[in-house]
Parts: structure tokens; sequence; C-alpha cells
């Protein structure tokens, strides 16, 4: 049988999503615990790949197990067995030809940031900083040139496995109120560190550190050189993936539950 399962979970303390040796990461974590409930050893492949200290509002999964469980045992069961910073949000039996990663059409991210001179004492770890003034509409008009299907070898790690570096970024939206600011992204996948350099890159054209037109420039020149560091792991989220509806999943969707990101202006997605 096979389940898909929505999770979520704080990447502080995990060294990414990736099953290591070490057994510090979120797949090690949850399936020693699907283990238990299972009472078999289960392999998971999830919609997407976090780095250390990155998190998930809603993270789909994929699993088989000859175990037979209602949806709500392989919650609760597996649950009781989670930490306190990795939750099991729903369950429910799939299809075989349904894949969590390779089903996936588009996939959601935010990046949350506060924007103050003095850093964070609350969310330290839930959130990225910056003590300099930014110009968001600057941001903004500089985002645009990212929009559309483009090579972002610029934007991508040196230890990147990806075959291609050619992504298509349906959207990037900047939100601000107040101190926060929050970096919509939805694409048809991301490379390594991408949204999170691509962040970096924006905070040097709001702190006016670079122009509007070099982030285009920066995009086609494909170097990753050139580019600004990258921006701190902490205020990324993964926010889920959106599939065909022949599987008939729960909602595969969820904001940061932080100030703003759930906000009202953000756009349903189903």
């Amino acid at each position: 049988m096979k389940i898909a399962l929505a999770i979520e979970y704080d990447g502080s303390a995990f060294r990414g999503w990736q099953a290591q040796a070490c057994g510090q990461t979120v797949q090690n974590t949850l399936q020693q615990a699907l283990a238990q409930v299972a009472q078999e050893n289960i392999t998971t492949t999830a919609a997407g790949r976090t780095d250390a200290g990155v998190h998930a509002a809603l993270m789909p999964v994929h699993f088989n197990s000859n175990a037979k469980r209602q949806p709500s045992m392989w919650v609760r069961g597996c649950n009781a067995h989670l930490p306190a910073t990795v939750k099991v949000l729903w369950a429910k039996p799939v299809q075989e030809n349904f894949h969590a990663r390779y089903s996936a059409q588009r996939r959601y991210y935010q990046y949350i940031l506060l924007n103050r001179p003095t850093p964070p004492g609350l969310f330290a770890n839930a959130i990225g900083y910056c003590h300099a003034d930014l110009d968001v509409p600057a941001m903004r008009r500089a985002a645009r040139s990212l929009r559309g299907e483009y090579d972002f070898s610029a934007f991508r790690a040196a230890a990147c496995q990806a075959k291609t570096s050619v992504r298509q970024l349906h959207y990037l939206r900047i939100r601000q109120r107040g101190q926060w600011i929050v970096f919509d992204f939805c694409g048809n996948g991301f490379l390594h560190h991408m949204i999170r350099n691509i962040v970096g890159a924006l905070l040097y054209v709001g702190r006016k550190r670079r122009s509007v037109p070099w982030l285009r420039e920066l995009r086609l020149s494909g170097d990753r050189t050139l580019a600004p560091p990258t921006a701190a792991a902490s205020g990324l989220y993964f926010n889920g993936a959106s599939y065909e509806q022949q599987h008939q999943l729960p909602s595969c969707y969820r904001p940061a539950p932080l100030p703003l990101a759930g906000s009202r202006s953000v756009q349903q997605v189903s």
C-alpha cells in the first residue's frame, strides 16, 4: 500500500531533510517513527529536499508499507514517536502512480525577513534578519527579471547536483507589513540554495548596494561568483506542492505560521 502524508517541521536542529548516516535529519527521524507504527522498515520520499536549518509548513511525503493501518493511526501513531519539532498533519492512501516528488507540478516557498535595526529575540531561529533599511519597491522591480523560464546558474550552489540549471519561476512576490517582509516563491522546481541566493541578491538591491538592472545582468551572467552571500537558512519555509486532482489529496499548501506570512493577501493555491 502506498501512503501519502504531510508533515510540518522546525528545521533548526536538523541537518536538512535528506537521510544521513548521522541520523540527525528530518527523513531519518520520520522513517524511524513510521517504522514503529508499521513494525517494518520504511523509506520515504518528499516533494522537496530542504537544507539544514530550513523549515516546512507542509511537506508532502509518500512511502510504501505492507502494514494495514487506518489513516488516523498513521497520524496519531507517528506523532507519538516524533519529537515536538516534527508532526504529521494528515495521511491518505494513494494510487501507485503517485509520487511526492515527480508528481508535483509546482512547489511553493516563503522567505520571512525581519527588517529593523536590532536583531530578533523572538523567532530567532525561524526568520531571516536585515538591520539596514530596505527599498522594497526597488526589490520588487528587480524581481520581475527573474519570473519565467531561465538558466539560474548564477543562483545555484556549487554542490548542486541537478542535471540542468533551467527552472521556471512562476511568480516571486514581495510583501511588507511594518518590519516584516515576506518573499513568496512558486516554481516548477528549485536548485540547491537557489531561493536563498535570490533573496541575498534582492537584499543587495534593497540596500542600494546594487541597481535594479543588475539582478537581470547577474542572471544572464550565469556566474555564481558574482552574486552576494546566501541568505540565512532560518528564514526559509517549504509551503507545499500542487498535484493533479486525480490524486484526491487534502490541501498540500500551507503558509508559514508567522506574522504576515499567513495574511489573506496570499493567493490561494490548489
